[in-house]
């Protein structure tokens, strides 16, 4: 069925302009974006395919190529969908600069999308100011955390720089288990000592999963 061939009632257009975009179910608010199909598929319908086959929530995941396996996306269209995307990962990362952190959920939700390969640990080191207000972030290393490759002449070199008042650590666990293991708290122990002597207080270490976290100060790991 062609868009023309809708009641115009029922059109996406015509009820965004009446009631507004919460009406729209995700697949008719993509293809407000996209606006036109092919001759063998109207927009809606390759949309809702799109969803169907890769979940709204995975569509931000998805690679130029990836995008264009379903009829109907070219490149054209699959770089409009990762525009939309990108701009709201911008738009996500603006409202969070100079978040001041009071728990353990804050640095949850300030990662989110800030880890480049979600497959691989990464370890992220934040520097605060004296108000708690994150400066930045930095990505100290990629792998298995372990003490032999975490070294806090590196972490602490970044935070002299940067005249952090407090740093907190976060890494990410693939597997989604976020309870911390041996190397995880042999590493929290010796940076713990290590921002002590320098007057550079670790504040926390925050281990994240895909929706769960593991706050060490939460847990009295940290004190």
């Amino acid at each position: 069925m062609r868009i023309q061939d809708i009641d115009p009632a029922n059109r996406p257009r015509e009820r965004f302009l009446q009631s507004g975009p919460a009406s729209l179910s995700p697949a008719e608010l993509l293809a407000l974006i996209l606006r036109s199909g092919t001759p063998g598929c109207n927009i809606i319908d390759t949309c809702n395919s799109l969803i169907s086959k890769h979940s709204l929530e995975g569509l931000p995941g998805l690679s130029l190529k990836e995008l264009q396996t379903v009829p109907g996306i070219g490149q054209a269209k699959a770089m409009q969908i990762m525009a939309v995307f990108e701009l709201h990962k911008r738009l996500h990362y603006h409202r969070n600069s100079n978040l001041r952190v009071q728990s353990a959920r804050d640095i949850f939700e300030y990662m989110k999308g800030r880890i480049p390969d979600e497959t691989k640990e990464h370890l992220c080191i934040l520097f605060l100011d004296a108000k708690n207000r994150i400066i930045r972030h930095e990505i100290v290393s990629v792998g298995t955390l372990t003490a032999s490759l975490i070294h806090p002449r590196e972490i602490f070199k970044a935070a002299i720089r940067e005249s952090a008042h407090a740093v907190i650590l976060v890494h990410n666990h693939p597997s989604g288990d976020v309870q911390p293991s041996n190397a995880d708290r042999q590493v929290t122990a010796i940076l713990k000592q290590a921002g002590n002597l320098l007057q550079i207080e670790l504040l926390d270490h925050v281990i994240t999963g895909t929706d769960d976290w593991f706050s060490f100060r939460d847990h009295s790991i940290l004190s």
